[in-house]
């Protein structure tokens, strides 16, 4: 199998991606048989197959990197090293995703379009909870999609056309689901290519995954705690287009607006500090 893995180099990026996921689907496909023959509880199925999934991508992203692209420090090289530029960049990212949910909500409560419910008892459960999955979501996905995919598109395609081919795949796969899902979420699309331009620019600029998984687990983890805490009520006469479709900050104006000048922002902004060493 190792040969075949060589082999793939030279090929277009397609083939290879393909490639690549046909492998983590024939690895994963055994363990979620066994688990979802011995595990009664669906809640811990699904915990127990995604760990698996992930550390199985974990695995194949080390073969892959020194069997088909001959990298050695595999990590590090798709942007995941342990540095300090990066930590700060995380850092600075996560500041910045919550701020933008703070300032998204805050403009729009100014324009009296939102108002706020008290804090919630839990809030401080919510707090550990949306941070907690917001940085998993922020490494998960970063090291996937702008980490290994971004890098596999990079080497056949100019960084623009890679970004964007990164984005359209990132907001696409967000669709695996029934079509009733699909057809209700149907309106955050544009927003997820927004948001996927913003990260693979983000990685594309500073050469590392620190400011894309800070940003990525930043915004998940502010809109954990407005919208799992209930904390803002729309007002009922304010349209849906304007403030996100079915409550959805990527669905509406509003959010694809701070979207768009948050990507020509990091596109103008000096990023050299943050840059890999």
């Amino acid at each position: 199998m190792l040969t075949y893995l060589t082999a793939l180099a030279p090929k277009p990026w397609y083939l290879r991606v393909g490639a690549f996921w046909l492998l983590l689907l024939l690895l994963w496909l055994p363990l979620w048989a066994v688990v979802s023959t011995l595990v009664d509880n669906l809640t811990l199925e699904t915990i127990v197959v995604m760990v698996g999934l992930y550390g199985i991508f974990l695995g194949l992203l080390r073969v892959w990197g020194r069997q088909v692209h001959g990298v050695t420090q595999c990590f590090e090289y798709y942007g995941l090293g342990w540095h300090w530029n990066n930590g700060r960049a995380g850092l600075i990212g996560l500041g910045v995703g919550l701020g933008l949910i703070a300032l998204l909500f805050g403009v729009e409560t100014l324009l009296g379009w939102v108002r706020w419910n008290a804090l919630p008892a839990n809030f401080g459960l919510l707090l550990t909870q949306g941070a907690l999955l917001g940085i998993a979501v922020g490494i998960v996905e970063e090291l996937l999609f702008r980490g290994w995919w971004l890098d596999e598109l990079q080497r056949d395609l100019r960084p623009w056309p890679a970004a964007i081919w990164n984005a359209g795949l990132f907001a696409t796969l967000h669709f695996i689901k029934p079509l009733e899902q699909v057809l209700y979420t149907l309106p955050q699309f544009f927003g997820l290519v927004l948001l996927g331009l913003i990260l693979g620019r983000a990685k594309q600029r500073t050469g590392q995954l620190g400011l894309s998984i800070g940003l990525h687990g930043g915004l998940v983890w502010g809109y954990y705690l407005v919208d799992v805490g209930d904390w803002v009520v729309y007002g009922d006469r304010i349209p849906s287009w304007l403030t996100g479709i079915n409550g959805n900050p990527l669905a509406g104006a509003m959010g694809l607006l701070l979207l768009l000048a948050v990507l020509i922002g990091l596109n103008n902004v000096p990023l050299t500090a943050l840059k890999r060493s």
